[in-house]
């Protein structure tokens, strides 16, 4: 499936086959227009207006208000919204957002309703990236799949018999916040030396950081890439660039981030047994830099290692439309897809 806007496709899909779907992340809000077999007809992005959910929900009206008159799309048609933070069993509240300041206790699913005057389904976006990958991109024909998104912070979803995994009280499958470290890094979530404080985008440009300002040397191109040799402006698809030139210093930042990321997904494997691992989100752009050193350390820490058949551990096929198109499925699934 082509992740790119096809606006011409509308007239192949018959109306009723349609949904709707939204991504809201920390940075911006992104929505397409998704038929059944998870072909985007049109899509469109706005930057996230602040962390206050209504202001939120005055955005997401706005590009499914601009997706409806762009495609001739029914008030009718399903419309699921992933969103960033832990939500309660029935996808209702936004109880927590560690990345979101103002998302607390915060009945976002009413608060779109309202706004757009018809029922939404809402989900976590790590849930619905899942559900894509599970039914159109690197998870197809997988029973038993966990996917991960390595971003600024690290995302994670489970798919399970059919049915997007949320546990007891909706916040199942965090898996970036379980402790590696103890008495590590500090987390958004209130804990510390959590996954995500080792093997995600920020921890990325945490190593890169140091490297360069420890080692003005060894990190030269790194502050070459940085805007103005400021090291506060490095970001992370700078070190992705300087280690696809094959700088050291880059390259070792991935091993490292690779490194926690095997590691933890041994740990995983030892509780869920899950044929196949999805990596995707920003970080896994680096591809086999990323990917490598993971499957290395996978391999090494792995419980019953030799003695036990192994999880793949693949790149996602979607890139970063698959939450929308993930969450647009799960609303014409209605309650379907929900465990």
């Amino acid at each position: 499936m082509s992740s790119s806007t096809n606006p011409g496709s509308t007239r192949y899909a018959a109306p009723d086959t349609l949904a709707i779907g939204v991504d809201v992340g920390g940075t911006k809000v992104a929505a397409g227009v998704v038929d059944e077999r998870g072909r985007i007809l049109g899509s469109v992005r706005r930057p996230t207006p602040g962390h206050e959910p209504r202001l939120v929900a005055d955005t997401i009206a706005e590009v499914v208000g601009e997706l409806r008159a762009r495609h001739a799309v029914g008030p009718a048609t399903p419309i699921g919204i992933g969103a960033a933070g832990w939500l309660d069993r029935d996808g209702a509240r936004v109880m927590f957002a560690p990345n979101l300041a103002g998302w607390r206790d915060e009945p976002l699913r009413d608060i779109i309703s309202a706004r757009l005057g018809r029922p939404v389904v809402v989900d976590n976006d790590a849930n619905t990236m899942a559900w894509a990958e599970y039914r159109f991109g690197a998870g197809r024909g997988c029973a038993e799949l966990c996917c991960v998104t390595v971003g600024t912070g690290i995302g994670s979803g489970l798919v399970l018999d059919g049915k997007v995994r949320h546990g007891a009280f909706g916040v199942g499958a965090e898996y970036g916040h379980m402790q590696v470290v103890p008495a590590g890094l500090p987390c958004g979530c209130g804990s510390q030396g959590c996954w995500e404080q080792y093997a995600s985008g920020r921890a990325l440009v945490r190593y890169a950081r140091e490297i360069a300002g420890t080692s003005p040397e060894a990190g030269r191109r790194l502050l070459a890439l940085a805007d103005g040799g400021d090291l506060a402006r490095l970001t992370g698809p700078d070190v992705t660039a300087a280690a696809r030139e094959g700088d050291p210093a880059a390259v070792k930042c991935f091993e490292e981030v690779g490194h926690w990321l095997g590691q933890g997904l041994a740990s995983l494997a030892s509780v869920l047994d899950p044929a196949r691992f999805v990596i995707g989100g920003g970080v896994s752009d680096a591809g086999e830099l990323l990917l490598g050193p993971a499957r290395a350390q996978f391999r090494a820490a792995l419980a019953g290692r030799g003695h036990r058949p192994e999880a793949e551990i693949v790149l996602a096929e979607l890139g970063p439309d698959a939450g929308f198109v993930g969450a647009a499925d799960l609303a014409r699934a209605g309650t379907v897809g929900r465990a």
